[in-house]
C-alpha cells in the first residue's frame, strides 16, 4: 500500500506542480512584451509535452485511486456511505476530469486556431473563447488544489 500511495502522490504532485509553473512563473513571464513575438511556438511546445504527462498522470490516479480508497471507506461499492471528504475529492476529481478533457480535446485546439487568424477577422464567438479560456486552466488549478485539501484531511483522520 505505501507503494500505491506514494505513486498517487507523485502523480498528484507532477500534475499540480506543473500547473502551478505554468500558471504562476512561465506564462507571466511568457506574456512580457519582451518575450510577445516568440511565446506562442514555445508555449505551444511545453502546452502539448505537459498534456502528455498529464494524461499519464492521470492514469496513474485512476489506476491507484481505486485501489487505496478501501483504506478511508468500510464499503467501495456503498458511495452514500463514504465520509464526506471521500464524496467532495471525488466529486472534484470528476470536475477536474472534466474540465482537463474539454480543455485538451476541444477548447485549447480551438483557441490555438483562432489565435492563428488575425484579430481583425476573429468573430466575436472567437473573442469570447479566447478570453474565456483563460480561466480553464486557473478553475483546473483551484480544483486541483481543493483535491488536495481533501487528501490531506483524509491523510490526518
Amino acid at each position: 500500500m505505501l507503494v500505491l500511495a506514494w505513486i498517487h502522490l507523485f502523480a498528484a504532485v507532477l500534475w499540480i506542480g506543473g500547473m502551478l509553473f505554468l500558471s504562476l512563473t512561465l506564462v507571466p513571464v511568457l506574456r512580457q512584451d519582451s518575450f510577445a513575438s516568440s511565446c506562442r511556438p514555445f508555449f505551444k511546445a511545453v502546452a502539448l509535452r505537459f498534456r502528455r504527462l498529464v494524461w499519464m498522470c492521470i492514469l496513474l490516479l485512476l489506476v491507484t485511486g481505486p485501489l487505496l480508497l478501501g483504506r478511508h471507506v468500510a464499503s467501495p461499492l456503498a458511495p452514500t456511505a463514504w465520509p464526506p471528504v471521500v464524496q467532495a475529492k471525488l466529486a472534484l476529481v470528476l470536475l477536474l476530469l472534466l474540465l482537463t478533457a474539454i480543455h485538451d480535446l476541444f477548447l485549447g485546439p480551438r483557441v490555438g486556431r483562432i489565435l492563428g487568424v488575425p484579430e481583425e477577422n476573429r468573430s466575436d464567438r472567437d473573442r469570447w473563447l479566447v478570453g474565456s479560456s483563460r480561466w480553464v486552466p486557473r478553475l483546473s488549478l483551484l480544483l486541483a488544489l481543493g483535491i488536495l485539501l481533501c487528501a490531506v484531511t483524509l491523510a490526518r483522520r
